[in-house]
Formats: structure tokens, C-alpha cells, sequence
């Protein structure tokens, strides 16, 4: 299998000169992503909805790529607030929580715009059969 690009659509992905997603054989690498909704290209502004949206965007890109999140074997996250880490390890655990990945959460000083208050990115492997 050849390596592939996932794109959402997002004109920064262009412009920064990345791809959401690259398929390489049986693995897919998830770019770190926020939690912008891709379809208003807006950003909510609480860091629930934020991660929700992490996850949707994320599911859609390995979905596209031909992955399941089951097959997430690596996370991490990145958040500007250690006291949202709760909440975010609240909707992490919503989506990763039978998945059990190896995870590392990181607090930063900050993320490319004021408003980003958590990226999460991961790694896939495909399963075999």
C-alpha cells in the first residue's frame, strides 16, 4: 500500500503545508488537530466541545483512511489549562475508553491561536484479520 494524504478541507492545511492525516501502509498518523468544526469553521469555546470535536474530526480522517478508532494505539494530548484536564479526560475516556491507546497528556504554554484550548493527535495501526 502507498502512502496516501487525508485532507478535511481546512485552507490551512494548504497553507501551513500539512495533511490532517498520512497513510503509510498499515499505519496512520493523525496531525495534531483542534477542536474546530470543520463544517462552520468555528471554534466553541469551551474545552468539552473543543475535544469533542477533536475526536469527530479525527474519526472522519481515519474513517476516510480506511482505520476505525479502534485502532488508535497511540495518543496525546495537548491543553493550555491544567485544570481542564478533567474535562478533557472525560471525553477522552468517551472515545478511547475500550481502546485503551498508550496516552501522554501534555500542558503547554499555548497553541497557535488564544481560542485552541486543547490538540489531540494520534496513531493508528490497522488490525489484522
Amino acid at each position: 500500500m502507498s502512502r496516501r494524504l487525508i485532507s478535511t478541507g481546512s485552507p490551512f492545511e494548504k497553507t501551513a503545508g500539512y495533511s490532517r492525516a498520512v497513510i503509510d501502509g498499515d499505519f496512520a498518523f493523525v496531525s495534531g488537530t483542534t477542536g474546530y468544526d470543520y463544517t462552520t469553521m468555528t471554534m466553541p469555546g469551551d474545552v468539552t466541545s473543543q475535544t469533542r470535536n477533536c475526536f469527530k474530526t479525527i474519526e472522519a480522517a481515519l474513517k476516510d483512511g480506511g482505520f476505525a478508532m479502534a485502532d488508535i494505539v497511540r495518543a496525546t494530548y495537548y491543553i493550555t489549562d491544567a485544570s481542564d484536564a478533567d474535562a478533557v479526560f472525560a471525553v477522552c475516556g468517551e472515545n478511547l475508553g475500550d481502546i485503551r491507546p498508550a496516552a501522554t497528556l501534555l500542558v503547554v504554554a499555548g497553541l497557535y491561536k488564544p481560542e485552541m484550548k486543547v490538540e489531540i493527535e494520534v496513531t493508528a495501526k490497522r488490525r489484522t484479520a
